[in-house]
């Protein structure tokens, strides 16, 4: 699959539909970066630990919560799939299952609709497009968790590794973490040698243009992407940007020297929008199809059970959707008609204070008539 230029201009009129799932370990930069990304509040902050309830294993939950983004003129409707409590518990083979069942369970609801006779206008692909995998800023190589979860998630998303809170680290550690092989190892060196195939802005050199092949292979060698968050304003050099104020001086989030932040935010929400869309359509999502089917068709016992149990439970999600888009349509008609006989009583209202005002006037004329 290759990036096309041709792609960034689909659909400008109409906007784009994205959806985008961060994931890593509590203090890694998450929450930060999507508030960033999105400049709102878009995710609330941790609350401290209570000391008496640490030793608690809360688990992981999948949250996924929609904002609207203008860029250049171009609506996105962008959904961001956080996931709170990856690699907190000792165990974490339940966050796996939890993440992985949570891409198919969108793939089986795209499977079952296109499978509908008479298709569903309102049905909303939801779809992960891209996954930021947040790695710790330990500046050693990939922990197992780091590339067991890359490994299992790869077949089902585009998998996009960021090194999040890149300020912790100084930057030679940075750059020896990112991609120069030392002696403790680093993350594309591993990511290469467990075969793990992350999203890499791939480009074809006989195919595409040179600009593409120029901007791929750019973004490429800042894989994985040094991440530094801030929803807090500085002044530098008498200019206001957002960034962090630290003893021995500033880091600024949109500043290419210090962050890879904005080459990142735009190959996300500009660049490559439609490159991971498609990728997703026509790769990822073809192959789970291809291997849904044939294991409908060719299994046997559980095979089949579990491929029509799963079929039904794509089909109650459909069904459950649908419900609850008539529900909120019949709730917006019942807010529509309060709302026109308030109106309706409101014009009548102010009608008869209209006639009082002109039998009033009547009257005065009358009266001043008289008196002369």
């Amino acid at each position: 699959m290759t990036h096309r230029l041709g792609g960034r201009r689909k659909n400008v009129k109409k906007g784009f539909q994205f959806t985008l799932m961060v994931v890593g370990a509590s203090g890694t930069g998450r929450t930060t970066f999507v508030n960033t990304l999105c400049d709102s509040n878009v995710l609330a902050k941790k609350i401290c630990d209570n000391p008496e309830e640490a030793h608690n294993e809360e688990g992981i939950t999948i949250k996924p919560v929609s904002v609207e983004l203008d860029e250049d003129g171009v609506r996105i409707s962008l959904t961001i799939v956080d996931t709170p409590g990856f690699g907190d518990n000792i165990d974490n083979e339940f966050c796996f299952q939890e993440i992985v069942g949570y891409l198919e369970r969108q793939y089986d609801d795209i499977l079952a609709e296109e499978s509908r006779i008479k298709r569903n206008p309102r049905f909303r692909d939801n779809r992960v497009h891209a996954l930021l995998y947040f790695i710790s800023p330990t500046g050693h190589a990939l922990r197992e968790i780091d590339i067991e979860l890359m490994r299992r998630l790869s077949p089902r998303v585009n998998v996009i590794p960021v090194v999040g809170r890149a300020d912790s680290l100084i930057p030679q550690e940075l750059k020896d973490f990112k991609r120069r092989a030392s002696r403790m190892g680093c993350v594309m060196e591993d990511i290469e040698h467990y075969n793990i195939p992350i999203y890499n802005f791939p480009y074809d050199v006989e195919e595409d243009d040179e600009d593409t092949i120029e901007e791929n292979s750019e973004l490429r060698a800042l894989l994985p992407f040094s991440i530094i968050g801030s929803d807090e304003e500085i002044v530098v050099g008498g200019r206001t940007v957002r960034g962090r104020q630290y003893p021995w001086g500033a880091v600024e989030v949109d500043n290419p020297q210090h962050s890879d932040f904005a080459r990142l935010r735009s190959a996300l929400l500009s660049t490559h929008l439609q490159d991971l869309k498609e990728i997703t359509h026509d790769f990822l999502y073809e192959n789970y199809r291809t291997e849904k089917l044939s294991r409908t068709v060719n299994g046997g016992g559980e095979q089949d059970d579990t491929a029509v149990n799963a079929e039904d439970t794509a089909n109650q999600n459909v069904r459950m959707k649908e419900e609850q888009l008539r529900k909120e349509e019949e709730k917006l008609r019942d807010i529509e008609l309060k709302v026109q006989r308030e109106i309706q009583e409101k014009r009548a209202e102010l009608l008869n204070k209209e006639e009082a005002l002109r039998t009033l006037e009547t009257r005065l004329a009358q009266a001043q008539i008289v008196d002369a």
